[in-house]
């Protein structure tokens, strides 16, 4: 969809500065802020670097976790369905983290 419409609206130089800082907090530019709010979503702001550390180890157990499901399916040597199921538990969990701290919401506000 193009975006070629322009919307004007006076601020004064405080309002322009909190909503900028707004904006930088959930990583997104002034724009791409205005258009999750008029669409009803609420952002969320960027999470801190221990999240992304938790993130990062939760990723190493999930590749881990698979390649030890790779070489039970190759040597017959594991509970590979549980390992399996293990697997998907943990990628579910880690989908649940994302959503919870990265997607916007939808905004209660404006229905």
């Amino acid at each position: 969809m193009a975006k070629n419409e322009i919307f004007k609206a006076r601020l004064t130089l405080q309002e322009k500065e909190d909503y900028a800082r707004k904006a930088q907090r959930c990583c997104l530019d002034m724009s791409a802020l205005f258009r999750l709010l008029i669409r009803g979503y609420e952002p969320k702001e960027k999470p801190d670097e221990e999240f992304y550390a938790h993130m990062r180890e939760l990723s190493g157990i999930a590749n881990n976790i698979n390649q030890l499901t790779m070489k039970a399916h190759t040597y017959g040597g594991i509970d590979a369905a549980r390992l399996e199921a293990e697997l998907e538990r943990l990628n579910q969990f880690q989908l649940a983290i994302e959503k919870k701290y990265l997607e916007p919401e939808k905004s209660r506000l404006w229905q």
